[in-house]
């Protein structure tokens, strides 16, 4: 009797197939890929059909292409190569691009190139679709950041303090050359008068050379340390000058840049793998998000997030044509510059500032009894009374302006008497009379914000920014491994996040 054979399925790997499946009916109808399409297929595209030329040979549908990157980006697929397989290999690119094998220089000009003024409107149509259909909304928002690398090198950087120390040991040399060149020519006449060398620039600098030379070339005997240096500054100081000049215009506010993405500035990323404290070249990312839809994003070169609210809520408003009607952030938006934009906007500011959290704390209130907030304030008569009930009387104000330009006014009050005070040294730590600072404008937008933050919708709006916005972050981040831009300079890093937010969203939509 013969061993039985074991059951199996049909396999005829060459056999053809009379009626072939289509491509709808291999993926399954509830994937997120019909997501894609469906959402894709309901936007105008006519912006983005009107950055190819009418002429030529023809092109890739940018409908198409637009849905292979979206989908690629929701697949944790950011490469342009990697892409390029995909559409070869995998089922559900095959069904978006049906059938299309776009390469990886055409995947990668349409995302650098052909989408670089048109992309924001794709992003602000699908968040306008998702608001229509009550995923998310646009009026109530919750903002954070956080810094993500850039593709540029960490060691290839420019400094502007280098810059400034550069350019003091430059005047500090012409300087020394110059009072020589006085020396030598004393009993001369000609001798011009010593350049303004407070500040330089490559004019003066070119100008000072030149003199230098004229001065000194004449001469015979010349100390040869002297003419050494004379003729390294003439070699390279016009040419130094004229570099940190450029340099300098390419920083602008900033303090750093990365020569491989100038737009790049280097911070201190908590994604620190040598433990070391090492700045990277890398973008302040700015998100506001619904209910864990991306409703708004924005690039800033800023390595704090204090800075960015203001071109934030521009981008909101250019995008939807309003100022949302409430935004929630932690204590990194709380300055006086913030509070007084999202008043003037009348925005309502759900915007903790740096020491709320601490006076909710019965334990600190304790630790620090003497604090500017504890002394009591004679509004009527203008003083505080300082711990031991003596009047600290107001001696004047002090006007500063921050590095955007924003004006601060603080008023000064002057306690007396504190040397021979028993609470010496426990009520501060100056060694004169105690002089506090007191910003009457921040102090009423703070005491409004204590008013909103400690309501019952405060408290409310508090607890979802820690389920609303930052999770966001988390996913992109660690879920679906992006913690690094693959395209260089702002504008192609703006096309790359709002794909990763377009994914973000359309991932939350088929969930």
């Amino acid at each position: 009797m013969g061993r039985r054979q074991p059951n199996f399925k049909p396999y005829h790997q060459q056999q053809l197939m009379l009626l072939p499946p289509s491509l709808d009916e291999l993926v399954p109808k509830g994937h997120v890929v019909r997501v894609v399409d469906d959402v894709i297929n309901k936007i105008n595209l006519e912006s983005l059909n009107a950055a190819y030329y009418l002429t030529g040979p023809a092109s890739y549908h940018p409908q198409m292409l637009l849905k292979v990157l979206v989908f690629g980006y929701m697949s944790n697929i950011y490469s342009s190569r990697k892409l390029e397989a995909a559409c070869k290999e995998s089922i559900y690119f095959m069904y978006l691009s049906s059938m299309s094998f776009p390469d990886h220089n055409t995947i990668n000009r349409f995302r650098g190139v052909r989408l670089k003024d048109t992309f924001r409107t794709i992003f602000e149509q699908v968040v306008s679709l998702l608001a229509q259909e009550g995923y998310l909304s646009i009026e109530e928002v919750f903002t954070d950041g956080t810094k993500i690398e850039a593709n540029a090198n960490k060691y290839t950087f420019v400094w502007k303090k280098a810059i400034a120390s550069n350019k003091e040991k430059m005047k500090k040399q012409l300087a020394e050359i110059w009072a020589y060149a006085q020396s030598v020519a004393a009993t001369e006449d000609n001798m011009p008068e010593p350049p303004d060398l407070t500040t330089i620039n490559k004019e003066k600098v070119q100008d000072t050379v030149d003199t230098l030379n004229q001065v000194l070339g004449k001469k015979e005997n010349i100390d040869k340390k002297m003419k050494t240096k004379l003729g390294y500054v003439t070699k390279h100081y016009p040419a130094n000058i004229a570099r940190y000049e450029q340099q300098e215009a390419i920083l602008g506010r900033r303090n750093s840049y990365s020569k491989t993405d100038p737009d790049a500035t280097f911070m201190k990323l908590k994604e620190d793998h040598m433990r070391n404290g090492q700045l990277k070249p890398a973008y302040n990312v700015q998100i506001s998000t619904s209910n864990q839809f991306i409703v708004n994003y924005s690039i800033h070169p800023n390595t704090t997030d204090t800075n960015t609210l203001s071109s934030h809520l521009e981008q909101h408003e250019k995008s939807f044509g309003a100022a949302p009607k409430s935004l929630t952030a932690d204590a990194g938006y709380g300055s006086e510059e913030n509070y007084t934009l999202l008043e003037e906007k009348k925005v309502t500011a759900f915007v903790k500032y740096n020491l709320f959290d601490k006076r909710q704390n019965r334990a600190f209130n304790r630790k620090h009894p003497f604090a500017t907030d504890k002394l009591y304030y004679n509004p009527g008569q203008d003083y505080y009374i300082c711990p031991m009930g003596q009047k600290m009387a107001y001696i004047g104000d002090r006007t500063r302006k921050t590095t955007t330009g924003f004006g601060q006014t603080v008023r000064l009050y002057k306690a007396r008497n504190c040397q021979n005070c028993p609470l010496n040294g426990a009520c501060h730590k100056s060694q004169g009379d105690r002089v506090i600072q007191i910003n009457v404008n921040l102090e009423r937008q703070k005491q409004q914000a204590d008013q909103l933050l400690t309501s019952e919708e405060g408290i409310q709006k508090r607890k979802k920014r820690c389920y609303d916005v930052e999770p966001v972050f988390g996913n992109i981040k660690n879920n679906h491994g992006f913690r690094r831009f693959m395209l260089r300079g702002k504008q192609k890093v703006e096309i790359e996040w709002g794909l990763i937010a377009l994914a973000q969203n359309l991932r939350k939509r088929a969930a």
